[in-house]
């Protein structure tokens, strides 16, 4: 890397759109930078769905989004004046700043995009060889050459930037949760007649992938089961997640306790560094829990976890076993065993066990301090 690079306040871009857990997963990155460069204005371009994620953090200057929803939503509606207007507005924000330096960490079509209209220097970025290869590489005038597309998405992003000269350093998500964002996750708790400030069992139930979900009976088991050991369970999740949350409280012996459709992306990350536990499939909020410093016990069946698994020796990552995991599809194709084995196979015993060797005392056995 050019000394003067080094020594010069740089004027960075980083681009990682989405999805939720994507974004997390470079966060990481964003605080190696920050390290290196102090004094760097950094500005970090995403798409709305994640943006709540890094609004706010410490080492960010500035944040870009991309309103591709609302695009969307004025193209299908006719309205392309309007759309017209929101594209120039856009640009206008990407172009106002020459960067000294782009880091494209999506690695995709739509990411090689920005990075092409962006005004930067260097434009930097894997070259061939990953997973999910779209060429986004051709924009690039820097390319850091792939070393193991298998490796995790943080080591990933990691290595990109010791590619670029900015060695790794302690890792830290740096998530921005402030004291209201608590306040708020303390009184939802309660609504749901929680104590925050005593070990509770939080559980993400739903993803947006049919394959990636457990069964309703498996999440209802160990719910009354940790009961029964007087540990409270909170269940959380998106508003569309009710249908199937209703139908695991119809197969509890107790009652449910449910935050779906209450929580922001912050909030919820607070009532995860509240609980003692979380207990989720292979989604966005398995993440932030994660970035909120609380063991993981995740599910796996068609996803790799050492792909896009929680980070870290402190989680506890569950499989079946069956040989066509992972198979990273939406739909499940097995012709061997019965539809969505990978996940349907994982017995609620191993899940309540996971749990309660989390909580063994002295092991984690007290809700986090603030």
């Amino acid at each position: 890397m050019d000394l003067t690079l080094r020594c010069a306040a740089l004027n960075i871009l980083i681009v990682k759109m989405s999805a939720i857990g994507d974004v997390i997963h470079t966060l990481p990155a964003l605080t190696t930078l920050r390290r290196h460069q102090p004094e760097a204005q950094i500005t970090w371009l995403v798409e709305e769905a994640a943006a709540e994620i890094i609004r706010g953090h410490a080492a960010l200057n500035r944040v870009l989004v991309w309103p591709r929803r609302q695009w969307v939503a004025a193209f299908r509606q006719g309205r392309f004046l309007a759309l017209l207007r929101q594209i120039q507005t856009f640009l206008r924000e990407l172009r106002d700043t020459e960067y000294d330096l782009v880091i494209d960490f999506q690695a995709l079509a739509k990411s090689a995009l920005w990075v092409a209209l962006a005004r930067g220097k260097r434009k930097a970025g894997y070259g061939p060889g990953m997973r999910h290869d779209e060429r986004s590489y051709l924009v690039l005038n820097e390319r850091v050459p792939v070393t193991d597309p298998n490796a995790h998405a943080i080591e990933r992003n990691l290595r990109l930037l010791e590619g670029l000269g900015f060695a790794r350093t302690t890792l830290d998500y740096g998530l921005p949760l402030s004291p209201a964002d608590d306040t708020e996750a303390r009184a939802l708790l309660k609504m749901a007649g929680m104590d925050a400030d005593q070990p509770f069992v939080a559980i993400n139930a739903l993803t947006r992938w049919p394959t990636k979900n457990w069964t309703e009976a498996g999440f209802a088991c160990v719910a009354d089961a940790l009961a029964q050991h007087h540990i409270p369970c909170v269940f959380t999740g998106a508003r569309g997640d009710a249908p199937a949350l209703d139908a695991v409280a119809t197969q509890m012996r107790t009652p449910i306790r449910r935050l779906d459709g209450r929580t922001s992306l912050k909030t919820l990350a607070a009532v995860f560094h509240r609980a003692a536990v979380v207990v989720s499939t292979d989604t966005g909020p398995m993440h932030l829990a994660v970035a909120a410093g609380t063991p993981v016990i995740a599910l796996f069946g068609p996803t790799s976890p050492g792909y896009t698994g929680p980070y870290g020796a402190q989680h506890t990552i569950l499989r079946a076993g069956v040989e066509c995991s992972p198979c990273f599809k939406r739909g499940c194709e097995t012709t061997r065993y019965e539809k969505h084995a990978c996940m349907r196979r994982i017995p609620p015993k191993d899940v309540i066990a996971a749990v309660l060797q989390h909580l063994k005392p002295g092991e984690g056995a007290t809700a986090h301090d603030h």
